[in-house]
């Protein structure tokens, strides 16, 4: 009988099972549902809600066609994982009912009770004990509950993330990790342990809080119902839990200081791995613990988004590059301009405030076309070209905090399967890219291996991740991204002053 581990990714857009094989490493099945993005519904302007049911639905269909497809039984599943859209809310009363819908991550409702109390807390404080501000993060989305709702808010026995949730599902009990509440901005890493001077400035009873268990750990077991209603055995162990973007560090085996894991979808995020406690001074970029911190290991997470990467690449595809062509032919295209797209500088920020910029809003530009020379492979270089020199500006911001960029470790997907892309960011960063098999929910799988004990560690773990190809810098070409950045640099500089 094989063995194999699940993994569970819960997204916005929908839920992924995978069953990964203990032995080989290999994924035997994977499944997502809905197969048409999940609903999100947005009551008023700005608003962003999930019924947490509904995530626990398409887990069960994942799940089920996972094992139809794969003839894996319920009893050779060792152990379970969980990775989870960050930042959200969901509260239940004392008999673990939900009673509201999730606040989910990219609701900005609670953005004025954030801000107010970093001004009021003060911003060195908050900075130097939570590395964050309060922001629009799961804390100030239950400061909102609780003014907003308040008879609401007096029936929450325990509020949590929805990772959290999942496993009280599974299990019926009700925990979180010291990762999860970073991401809430509700530990405090001078301190080591919750938050008290934001539980006090809210108001929050400290028994709201769930009980903290280790990330890799066995956290809590599936319950019989929950074994019933799944085809799985009772007792399995759920031993493994993080936010999408510590696990999708974890995925890509990034643990250690200098590691860098990069993904470049509709938004672009880079997460370096910092072995020491630091913020950026301007909340440039976002400092949680990263999936391995313990009290005794300095692992944190720093993290650069960027709202404008594949979705400039995909307005370029529709409105500027030639008809019915795809991305590939677009890369060839765009390979035949040189280096610095003779001029021609794009700014990627056009979807919505960035926090990278101190959440101004300055919108995408084109800048520098010449009518007599330039051409639409010039435009879609340059956008590739803008989008990897944002992500070079906020890697300096992470330089700045003290973190070495040595290795950028990346899925070959999105933005990652272009080779201008690849070739550009590793000329400019300086930094060697590899390119990795791999997603969300296979991680999550092997985290719950790692925590379970199957594993013992996370080398052995993925010692069979599928190495698909690595960009080394390549130096005859330094000086000629150099130059093109620092081009690019003085536009964006030049509209920030501006704005």
């Amino acid at each position: 009988m094989a063995n194999y581990l699940l993994g569970i990714d819960v997204g916005s857009s929908s839920v992924k099972a995978s069953l990964v094989n203990v032995d080989t490493g290999k994924c035997a099945a994977s499944a997502f549902f809905p197969e048409k993005e999940a609903p999100i519904t947005a009551l008023k302007v700005g608003w962003a809600e999930q019924d947490p049911e509904m995530w626990w639905t398409n887990f069960k269909l994942s799940l089920q066609k996972c094992m139809n497809d794969s003839g894996v039984k319920g009893d050779e599943i060792q152990a379970i994982g969980i990775s989870y859209q960050m930042h959200g809310l969901v509260c239940v009363d004392k008999d673990k009912k939900v009673l509201r819908p999730a606040i989910i991550w990219c609701d900005s409702r609670a953005v004025p009770y954030g801000e107010k109390a970093f001004k009021e807390i003060g911003e060195d404080r908050c900075l130097s004990h939570l590395l964050n501000s309060p922001g629009n993060f799961t804390a100030a989305k239950l400061a909102w509950v609780k003014e907003n709702e308040p008879d609401l808010y007096n029936k929450i026995y325990k509020f949590m993330l929805p990772g959290d949730y999942m496993a009280m599902r599974l299990s019926g009990e009700i925990n979180t990790t010291i990762s999860g509440l970073s991401e809430g901005i509700l530990w405090d890493f001078k301190e080591q342990k919750p938050a008290d001077m934001l539980l006090d400035y809210y108001g929050f009873d400290k028994s709201l809080i769930p009980d903290i268990v280790p990330t890799f750990s066995v956290q809590c077991q599936l319950s019989k119902a929950a074994a019933e209603e799944l085809g799985l055995k009772e007792g399995t162990p759920i031993s493994y839990r993080a936010g999408d973007q510590p696990n999708n560090a974890v995925s890509l085996n990034v643990f250690n200081p200098g590691e860098i894991a990069s993904t470049a979808g509709t938004s672009g995020v880079v997460y370096g791995v910092l072995g020491d406690v630091n913020y950026d001074p301007k909340s440039r970029v976002n400092t949680f613990a990263h999936a391995n911190y313990t009290k005794d290991l300095t692992r944190l997470g720093v993290l650069l988004c960027i709202n404008g990467t594949g979705i400039l690449n995909a307005w370029v595809k529709r409105t500027v590059a030639p008809e019915g062509i795809g991305y590939a032919e677009m890369n060839d295209l765009a390979a035949q301009v040189p280096i610095g797209s003779e001029g021609v500088v794009i700014t990627p920020f056009g979807n919505g405030a960035e926090r990278v910029l101190e959440n101004r809003e300055i919108g995408s530009s084109i800048n520098g076309i010449n009518f007599n020379r330039h051409t639409k492979a010039h435009i879609i270089r340059a956008a590739q070209e803008g989008i990897v020199f944002s992500f070079c500006y906020g890697i300096e911001v992470m330089q700045q905090m003290g973190m070495k960029i040595n290795n950028i470790h990346a899925g070959k997907a999105n933005m990652f399967l272009s080779p201008l892309f690849r070739d550009t960011l590793a000329g400019v960063s300086g930094a060697t890219i590899e390119l990795y098999d791999t997603d969300g929910s296979v991680g999550a799988a092997k985290g719950a291996g790692i925590g379970a004990g199957i594993y013992k560690d996370n080398n052995e773990a993925f010692a069979t991740l599928e190495k698909l190809d690595v960009i080394a810098p390549d130096t005859s070409k330094q000086n000629a991204y150099r130059e093109a950045y620092n081009r690019w640099k003085q536009v964006l500089e030049n509209q920030i002053k501006a704005n």
